[in-house]
């Protein structure tokens, strides 16, 4: 493990050197992919300092165990060290863990009703406005890309932009079925009703990450229409995109403008094309017992909210870390929840490497 420590060492002083080159400063696209790195690795080499520091001491320690005045001192140097350098280890072990390199892009989130008709659609909101109050409280900017409203102010479907570094690393851990449990307005007799809504997080792709031919599309425009048809604009600018090749259909209305409806069109497309790549990677590693748990399937149910009890269940997780109170999550503070979800991750990942070994 020291040979890759000492590696990282040096990458780090190479990027302390690199940044303050004046020929990496006039290049900005370089210097801010530097910088990126530089910031990334700041926690991971104080940790690696540290504990090439306590590897020093306990070797300092050990070799005066014997020593008629410093003995007494240094045992009980030894036992402390010998205790807390196997949990820098683990930490290290955590932090070198590879990173999906999807994590730091831009998200595209798709809510959808499931089961339960008006209820549903009013759950498909109640997610939209928790996952963007989490947006908000971490600093992310949102965007409305294409929505679909029913009679009673639910949403049929929605799909919004999450934007800024590590925005698909936070949210790719809410893809999935998520189901809830209470008595909808619409009941009239009090009766606890499950419905559910599908979320789908898609990592934003470049025109870098996948190419697609023109040839292969067919765009349609048309006026966008609001609840039960009505339309909402007088001009031709809500747009459809076919992907002939998959049959994948995108639409995009959110705007009064036909050009930017497109580009946003085209930018899902690109998503939902590269997920779709990931998802077969994905495959190949749940073979291996290296997926994360975060990119769940969108048929997979991944928590349940139960109003009549105020506790969410994350069924992904186990013990003390099953349970969230139900109002601070649907509030939009899921910081706690994607925590213990973080920690299963690394914990299946060192299980499956440590089984390779």
């Amino acid at each position: 493990m020291l040979e890759k420590l000492n590696q990282l060492e040096d990458e780090y002083r190479q990027l302390e050197a690199s940044l303050a080159d004046p020929a990496v400063l006039s290049d900005q696209a370089r210097y801010q992919r530097l910088s990126r790195r530089y910031a990334e690795m700041g926690s991971l080499i104080e940790l690696i300092r540290r504990y090439k520091k306590a590897l020093e001491d306990l070797e300092g320690a050990r070799s005066l165990v014997f020593d008629p005045e410093m003995g007494e001192v240094a045992r009980a140097e030894v036992a402390e060290l010998e205790e807390r350098i196997p949990q820098m280890e683990k930490e290290l072990e955590v932090m070198l863990l590879p990173k999906d390199p999807a994590d730091e892009k831009n998200a595209i989130v798709e809510i959808r009703a499931g089961t339960g008709g008006e209820e549903a659609a009013l759950f498909a909101r109640d997610l939209y406005e928790m996952l963007t109050r989490y947006a908000q409280r971490l600093g992310f900017q949102t965007e409305t890309l294409d929505s679909q409203l029913t009679d009673l102010g639910g949403l049929s479907k929605i799909s919004f932009e999450v934007r800024g570094p590590g925005a698909y690393g936070v949210f790719k851990y809410e893809s999935g079925v998520h189901r809830v449990q209470r008595v909808p307005a619409t009941e009239t007799q009090g009766r606890i009703h499950t419905s559910t809504a599908t979320v789908a997080v898609l990592a934003e792709a470049e025109e870098v990450d996948v190419k697609i031919d023109p040839a292969d599309l067919e765009i349609t425009v048309s006026r966008a229409s609001g609840p039960g048809g009505q339309g909402v604009n007088t001009t031709d600018s809500a747009v459809q995109v076919l992907h002939k090749p998959t049959g994948i259909i995108v639409s995009c209305m959110e705007s009064r403008s036909q050009i930017k409806n497109r580009e946003k069109a085209l930018t899902i497309l690109r998503s939902r094309l590269l997920e779709i790549k990931r998802a077969e990677e994905a495959a190949r590693l749940r073979e291996n017992r290296l997926a994360q748990i975060g990119t769940g399937e969108r048929s997979e149910k991944i928590r349940t909210y139960n109003f009549p009890q105020s506790r969410v269940t994350d069924h992904r997780l186990e013990g003390e870390d099953k349970n969230h109170d139900l109002y601070t999550v649907i509030g939009g503070d899921l910081s706690e929840l994607h925590a213990a979800l973080r920690r299963a991750d690394q914990e299946r990942q060192l299980e499956a490497l440590t089984e390779r070994v």
